[in-house]
C-alpha cells in the first residue's frame, strides 16, 4: 500500500503505541466511533469512517510531533508536553507547539523527587549538588534550577541562564535501580501506585508535576473542523464514563425534594404519567454517587428507580 497516497487529505491523530496509556486511549477511540484496523503491527492505521490516519508513537514523542505540525492530534501524558516545553498558550501567540485540548481523566501519575528510605534526605534542598537520575531531564533540570535558586536567596528572578550546582543524570530506563546501583543520590521519575518505589526501597519527597493523559492539537491543523469533530465525540465519551442517567417515577407534590436530589447536567427531564398526581424524571447523575441518590429518592417517596449506562453524550 501506498501510503503516502494514502494520507493525502487525512487527519493525523497520533496514539501511544504502546505503555500505560495506549489501551485507554485505544478504548477512548473505541467509545468516540473511530474504526480502524491496525494491519500486523504497522505505526499507521487508516480510519475506515472518517478522513483520519492514526499515527503509533511512543508518549515521549508525541508532543514533538504535534509541537512541529507533523501530526494534527495527539494523546499523551502531561508530563511529556511539560518535558518537551510545549505547553499550552494563546492560539496564534507562535505556529510552533501545541495547546491542550482536554484533561482525558485517566493516566493518573506524579513526577517525583524520590530518595531511599534510609538514605538521609529528608527535604528536596538536601539534594542540591548531588547526582539526581532521570528520564524527564528538562522538567528535572528547572525544579533544580528554581530549587538552588530559592536556597541561595534568589526567588522570584529568572532562572533559565543559571549555572546548575545538581548534576542530572539522564536515564531511558529502569531509573528506580540508580540509587541502588550507585548512579544517583536520587532521581525524579513517574509515580502511579508506588509499588514499584517501594519495591525498590524508595520514597518520594516532593512532586515535580502531576500528570493525566491530555489531547493536544497543533496549532496549525490541517483540518481545524475535523480537531473540533474529534474533540466533541472525546469529549462525550468522557462524560458518558462519568455519569449514569437515572429515572424514577414521583408524585408531583415531592417533586421539588427529589430534583434537589437530582438537578441532573443542566436541568431534570420530567413527563406527566396517565396516574393522576404522578411524574417520570429523568436526570444524569454522577456515577460515583449513585447508591447514596438511590438511597435518598426512596426517603422523599420515588418509586420505580432505575439506572442505565450512557454510552456517549454530546
Amino acid at each position: 500500500m501506498d501510503l503516502a497516497n494514502h494520507l493525502e487529505g487525512r487527519l493525523l491523530f497520533a496514539v501511544p503505541k504502546k505503555g500505560r496509556l495506549n489501551q485507554a486511549a485505544l478504548n477512548l477511540l473505541e467509545g468516540a466511533d473511530i474504526q480502524f484496523r491496525r494491519e500486523n503491527r504497522l505505526d499507521i492505521a487508516l480510519v475506515k469512517n472518517l478522513p483520519i490516519a492514526l499515527v503509533f508513537l511512543p508518549a515521549a514523542d508525541i508532543p514533538t510531533f504535534v509541537g512541529q505540525g507533523r501530526v494534527d492530534l495527539g494523546i499523551t501524558g502531561w508530563d511529556q508536553v511539560r518535558e518537551h516545553e510545549v505547553v499550552s498558550s494563546p492560539p496564534g501567540s507562535d505556529n510552533a507547539g501545541c495547546e491542550m485540548v482536554m484533561d482525558l481523566g485517566f493516566g493518573s501519575c506524579k513526577l517525583q523527587v524520590q530518595v531511599p528510605e534510609n538514605g538521609g534526605f529528608a527535604h528536596s534542598r538536601d539534594l542540591i549538588g548531588k547526582s539526581i537520575g532521570t528520564s524527564f531531564v528538562n522538567l528535572a533540570v528547572d525544579y533544580f534550577r528554581k530549587l538552588e535558586a530559592e536556597y541561595d536567596g534568589d526567588k522570584g528572578q529568572e532562572t533559565s541562564g543559571r549555572e546548575l550546582r545538581t548534576k542530572i543524570i539522564e536515564l531511558s530506563g529502569s531509573v528506580e535501580a540508580a540509587c541502588a546501583l550507585g548512579v544517583a543520590d536520587g532521581i525524579v521519575d513517574l509515580v502511579e501506585s508506588g509499588e514499584t518505589m517501594r519495591a525498590a526501597g524508595l520514597k518520594a519527597i516532593d512532586t515535580v508535576v502531576e500528570s493525566t493523559a491530555v489531547l493536544v492539537k497543533s496549532r496549525s491543523p490541517s483540518n481545524p473542523a475535523m480537531v473540533d469533530l474529534i474533540a466533541s465525540r472525546i469529549r462525550g465519551v468522557i462524560i458518558a464514563q462519568r455519569f449514569v442517567l437515572c429515572q424514577y417515577n414521583i408524585e408531583r407534590t415531592r417533586l421539588p425534594d427529589a430534583c434537589k436530589i437530582t438537578p441532573g447536567k443542566r436541568a431534570p427531564t420530567i413527563t406527566s404519567l396517565d396516574g393522576e398526581g404522578w411524574v417520570a424524571v429523568s436526570a444524569m447523575v454522577e456515577k460515583k454517587r449513585i447508591a447514596l441518590v438511590m438511597d435518598d429518592l426512596s426517603r422523599v417517596g420515588a418509586s420505580d428507580i432505575l439506572v442505565l449506562d450512557i454510552h456517549n453524550t454530546r
